[in-house]
């Protein structure tokens, strides 16, 4: 018998070889059985491959034992892999499923997969392959297509993301507060704004929820909420590259390798690299600032035993030395100071000119480097576990955040506010443990527990000024104060703060989606929120002139002085929504919602303002709680096949909003956190998309937003009003605020529009087959207040930016130029005034005309 055997197996070898040396046929057709032209198969794990002709009809020769894989791949469409057990006569029938289809995206904003449509929210959301294309390679450029997200940086700590205008402080970041915007990526909160500024590493969907997000996500957002998702390590090995190079010296490169590493283990590293000149040409040093200088890593493991368990280890760092990120002289208003404190005085009787205003020169002449150097990543471990029917999800992470600032805060060549270094440190840790799925026939929601501890320190915190700040100091209105030019008084004074920040949050959180009538929902959903922040605050002074005397030791002190102070603070709070949802057909969703919400309470560690005998005024150290109701309608509609039209309208009040101002003390030129007793927003927002076939999309959204100080009565003096005088019981007294009541709201456009069009065409690339393609996309923000407190001088026109891209894409390979603000305009993304409030301000300038080609090409 085993004669017999041995003598069958070689033939029987022979013949399985025989019959996988036989070509393979079959037709490449999409979901709806229409045949898909020009798509590449080929033979998994080998360079075999064929193309399908216009009728998707396609014969490729195999040399491999079955069983094998064929992988196929077209533009527009998935790319998919068939496992061919057995040969067969007939020829094989292969479906693709097209990718981005408008009417089929799928989100996981309420932590379990739905399709968009479907999700009574409002969502805008960006595939990661459109976000590269567009050029918006981390969230700043995001805001360009998303006319309802603003985010002004300065540089990366100094980040305000808002949603509808609203989230964060706008200026100066104070790290006392909480963001209203969460920001989360593959599950995790990431609690610093800092990390807004890293560049994209293998995204594959952004979700922007607007409005507020409690009862869903870990940590309570009163604004809305960033939801990324990243791709997953694969078992089938693949690979992708992408180079980039533009005008500034601009590069970039990114790769990212994935494939099986053991029976059920799967692993993906990705690497990212940017650099580019800078924008900005400091005539002083004779150097460029304003650049990009970033590398990313990021290592995925992939753990799937079952059916039933998946579990993903995370690790990521993001590292930046950018050459610095300064502002430029804005220009110069007069004050309602005496003609001895305006800035043209001061700097005249220095010795110096008046700065020319041109921020189209793009030039500074700072004598303080700048630098924003930052490392920001972390490890999380998520693991997913089917029960019944839903998952039970545990999302473990650490992170950290280390920044090492220099700034020149004066923005000129005098030494008067020579240093700003805001150093800090900080870690996170989250746990956040929930489930989600299907209770019973009509009924589905989600319930968790979530948990964030931060250590938040700042370290040597410095603030120095020079030998030119006594002009600038002099609090008289005639320079009576003379002692203050006494030589070396100021030189080198300055200050070294040391504070720590530990917070714990804590929240349970449940919403569920009932349908209790056929075609109408009902989703109820509560939350109950536990901080506590403990603080600890030490700032020492330095430097100057080593005296005892008792007179020049007081006017040292009224520029800058000892502040000690330690507090505790806690606070609960019990939130929640209910939204009714109407979807009588898969074409409409109509829905309104009814949700409070709260931030934490805040801390100021940025420097307290002193009473008049010279000491922190320590009730200014704990900012009250925001407390947030909000109203929202909303409608999505498919009115035709390959359209989309949404549109929601919204109203939200906030009490207690905790706002950024500037006090014209020295002493606290980063500004300090106060509370403005009520604010309202309402807006209107209409979005679009139309997809015809494979050749045509259209995109707009428009977004009107009115944001204002409904009750503000103790807000700080704008720029141009610094030394103000009212008469108090007969008595000219100078003021220091005002009733800004009724006035706008920092950072907030009226009118915000994006749109975009992209038209492809079939064709070859020498042998290569593909899309050609012409795409461009187009932004608008109307005028907007730059300052606490609204100003005639600080305010950002509106202005418009023009984005192109023309290239050859196929679904290997990928070549295309493009262009960003065409028209080269200059425009300023914020403006501030100087410390001091002499009368100067300065801006952030934004991106002039870039252009360059980007190339990819996948394995």
């Amino acid at each position: 018998m085993k004669k017999r055997l041995l003598i069958i197996l070689p033939f029987l070898l022979m013949a399985n070889y025989i019959f996988a040396q036989s070509p393979i046929t079959g037709i490449i057709k999409t979901s709806n059985g229409a045949p898909v032209p020009n798509a590449t198969v080929f033979i998994r794990g080998t360079k075999i491959s064929a193309i399908a002709d216009a009728e998707g009809k396609f014969s490729i020769d195999s040399k491999q034992d079955l069983p094998f894989y064929l992988r196929v791949s077209s533009v527009g469409y998935k790319s998919q892999d068939f496992q061919i057990l057995k040969l067969q006569e007939t020829p094989f029938e292969l479906v693709l499923i097209e990718s981005e289809l408008l009417d089929e995206i799928v989100v996981t904003s309420r932590r379990r997969s739905e399709v968009l449509q479907d999700v009574p929210i409002a969502i805008t959301v960006i595939g990661g392959q459109a976000a590269e294309n567009a050029g918006a390679f981390n969230v700043n450029r995001l805001k360009e297509l998303v006319p309802s997200v603003q985010l002004y940086a300065s540089n990366a700590r100094n980040t305000t993301l808002n949603i509808r205008g609203l989230g964060s402080t706008f200026g100066l970041t104070n790290d006392g507060i909480d963001p209203g915007v969460g920001f989360y990526v593959d599950g995790v909160y990431q609690a610093r704004p800092a990390a807004t500024s890293t560049d994209f590493l293998d995204i594959e969907q952004i979700e922007i929820l607007r409005g507020p997000q409690g009862t869903l996500f870990g940590k309570n957002t009163t604004a809305g909420a960033f939801n990324i998702t990243t791709a997953k390590p694969t078992q089938t090995p693949s690979g992708k590259v992408e180079l980039s190079f533009g005008n500034y010296n601009f590069m970039q490169a990114k790769t990212s390798v994935t494939g099986g590493v053991a029976k059920n283990l799967a692993a993906r590293l990705s690497i990212s690299g940017t650099q580019r000149d800078g924008t900005i040409f400091n005539t002083k040093e004779e150097r460029r600032y304003s650049g990009q200088n970033n590398l990313g890593f990021k290592g995925q493991l992939y753990y799937t035993p079952s059916d039933k368990l998946q579990v993903l280890l995370s690790g990521d760092v993001s590292i930046q030395h950018p050459a610095g990120y300064p502002l430029v002289i804005a220009g110069v208003t007069t004050t309602e100071r005496s003609a001895y404190r305006q800035y043209a005085k001061i700097v005249s009787d220095l010795g110096y000119q008046q700065p020319v205003v041109n921020p189209s020169s793009r030039t500074i002449n700072t004598n303080t480097p700048w630098k924003h150097d930052q490392s920001i990543g972390g490890i999380s471990v998520n693991v997913d576990y089917k029960i019944g029917n839903g998952t039970l999800t545990s999302t473990t992470a650490w992170r950290f955040w280390n920044w090492n600032p220099t700034n020149d805060r004066d923005f000129s060549e005098l030494s008067a506010l020579t240093k700003s270094q805001g150093n800090s440190r900080h870690d996170q840790y989250s746990q956040e443990i929930r489930y989600a799925g299907n209770i019973a026939d009509k009924v589905s929601g989600v319930v968790g527990v979530f948990a964030l501890a931060q250590n938040l320190k700042g370290l040597d915190q410095t603030e120095e000024v020079g030998k030119d700040q006594w002009r600038f100091v002099q609090t008289g209105n005639t320079g009576a104060q003379a002692l203050y030019s006494t030589p070396g008084l100021l030189d080198g004074y300055g200050i070294r703060t040391n504070s720590t920040i530990k917070s714990l949050s804590t929240a349970v959180f449940a919403q569920a989606d009932w349908e209790f009538l056929k075609n109408l929902h009902i989703l109820p959903g509560l939350r109950y929120t536990y901080d506590k922040k403990d603080v600890n605050y030490d700032r020492v002074t330095y430097g100057g002139l080593q005296t005892s005397n008792a007179d020049l030791l007081a006017l040292k002190a009224a520029v800058y002085s000892n502040q000690q102070f330690n507090t505790s603070v806690d606070n609960n709070n019990l939130s929640g929504n209910v939204t009714l949802s109407y979807r009588p057909t898969p074409k409409l969703n109509a829905y309104g919602t009814f949700s409070t919400a709260y931030k934490p309470v805040g801390v100021n560690v940025g420097g307290l303002p002193t009473t008049s005998n010279g000491q922190a005024d320590l009730s200014l150290a704990v900012v009250k709680p925001e407390y947030v109701q909000h109203y929202e309608l909303g409608i999505k509609t498919k009115p035709v096949k390959g359209a989309i039209v949404n549109i929601s309208a919204f109203n939200t009040d906030i009490k207690d909003y905790q706002t950024n101002v500037q006090s014209p003390q020295l002493g606290v030129n980063r500004g300090y956190l106060s509370n403005a007793e009520k604010v309202n927003v309402k807006g209107l927002e209409v979005d679009g998309t139309y997809q015809l076939g494979r050749f045509l999309t259209l995109n707009a959204a428009m977004a009107y937003l009115d944001g204002k100080y409904v009750k503000f009565t103790n807000a700080p003096l704008p720029l141009e009003e610094t030394g103000h005088t009212e008469l108090i019981n007969g008595v000219a007294t100078q003021v220091a605020f005002k009733d800004a009541s009724g006035g706008r709201l920092p950072g907030i456009s009226k009118w915000n529009v994006s749109g975009g069009a992209e038209f492809s065409n079939p064709g070859n690339l020498a042998t290569t087959a593909g899309r050609y393609f012409i795409a461009a996309d187009a932004s608008y923000r109307s005028q907007y207040s730059s300052n606490p407190t609204p100003s005639r001088i600080l305010n950002v026109e509106g202005y418009s930016l023009l984005n192109a891209r023309l290239g050859f894409k196929s679904d290997k390979f990928s070549v295309f130029v493009w262009a960003r603000n065409i028209a080269n305009k200059n425009y300023y993304e914020q403006l501030q005034a100087a410390a001091g409030n002499s009368g100067l301000y300065a801006g952030v300038l934004g991106d002039p005309r870039t252009y360059g080609v980007t190339l990819r090409y996948s394995l």
